[in-house]
Order: C-alpha cells, then sequence, then structure tokens
C-alpha cells in the first residue's frame, strides 16, 4: 500500500468518526507537511504548517483550525515561502494505521502532527508569525 493509498484509508477512517473535535483536520495538515515537495503551493503548505502550529501550540481543535484556515484564506491570497526540512518526522501515516481504530489510533495521529511540526522547527517563527497576524 503506497502514501496516497494510506492516505485515503486513514482519511476515511477520520471521517466516518464524525467526531466534534473534527481530527481529520490534523490528518490533512500532517500528511500536507510531511508529504510536500518542491511543486507543492506555498498555501498548501503554509495552510498544513498553520494548523499544526494551531493543534500543538494552541491546542486548536480541528473544527477551530479549519475555521482559522478560512479565515487566513480570505484576508490572503499570498503566502510565505517556507524551507522543507529534509527530515519530516519520526512518525509517519503508516504508523499511526498500525494502531488498532479507535483511542490508540488517535493518540497516534497528535503524535504524527507533533513530530511533523517539530521538523520544522527552523521555520516555526516564519509560520507563528504569518499566522499570529492573519488570525490576532
Amino acid at each position: 500500500m503506497d502514501d496516497s493509498d494510506q492516505y485515503h484509508e486513514l482519511t476515511f477512517y477520520t471521517l466516518s468518526l464524525g467526531d466534534k473535535e473534527f481530527i481529520h483536520q490534523h490528518v490533512v495538515d500532517a500528511y500536507g507537511a510531511q508529504n510536500a515537495n518542491d511543486k507543492t503551493k506555498p498555501i498548501a503548505l503554509f495552510f498544513s504548517l498553520a494548523g499544526l502550529y494551531l493543534l500543538v501550540e494552541r491546542n486548536y481543535s480541528g473544527k477551530q483550525v479549519q475555521k482559522a484556515h478560512q479565515t487566513m484564506a480570505s484576508k490572503t491570497k499570498n503566502f510565505i515561502k517556507l524551507n522543507l526540512p529534509e527530515d519530516r518526522g519520526r512518525v509517519s501515516i503508516k504508523n499511526v494505521l498500525n494502531e488498532p481504530a479507535g483511542a490508540k489510533r488517535n493518540m497516534k495521529i497528535m503524535e504524527w502532527c507533533r513530530a511533523v511540526w517539530l521538523a520544522y522547527t527552523d521555520q516555526h517563527g516564519k509560520i507563528i508569525g504569518a499566522t499570529d497576524k492573519l488570525l490576532f
């Protein structure tokens, strides 16, 4: 099973949860940041990393991140260029799917999000600054 198949399996799982926190948004953001490449649009990478920042550093739910994305998109169309780290985090989508569905898998999703956010440590200042400017 390749990465895109794993992504579809995991998104099917998270969408089927119907959880009020909307953990699905965190999966979208972690996957987007971990799998970004030189063809990824700046808006896509920025939104993924802004979502991870809001989750990890500000404890936003997926629903709150989704609303933040909408707010940011309504305020600008010019997004900062970010550098891609070689290492994108020690936790992968495969690690998430290796956990049984339920609480263990959901906890692994959060661990994955933190690992991907930390992989971009050298970009945190840019991401936090731009996100905070658009939201607060």
